[in-house]
């Protein structure tokens, strides 16, 4: 399952949310899990749901800890049943 993360303080009073994002990536990075971080969100391969749901948990908690207020998360997920997924595959299946 690959899922596809942004995560917005909201209120913070400052245009560089780069102290943030930082904390979330670190959260992801400690997972283990394979990701990639892009221009404006972080790709991460993961089991299932229930992982994916718990480590969005902890870089939700990790923006907390910075300092946010109010938090909004976009978050994108594909499931795909038919063949093992993954970033780099996908990035292939495009770029050749």
């Amino acid at each position: 399952m690959i899922a596809q993360l942004s995560v917005y303080p909201v209120g913070t009073g400052s245009t560089s949310l780069s102290q943030y994002v930082k904390q979330g990536v670190k959260v992801i990075q400690e997972s283990g899990y394979t990701y990639e971080v892009g221009g404006m969100s972080t790709s991460v391969e993961v089991p299932d749901l229930d992982a994916l749901f718990a480590l969005v948990k902890k870089v939700h908690a990790a923006h907390l800890a910075a300092g946010a207020q109010r938090i909004v998360i976009d978050l994108k997920v594909d499931d795909r049943r038919d063949q093992k997924a993954s970033i780099a595959q996908k990035k292939r299946s495009v770029l050749g």
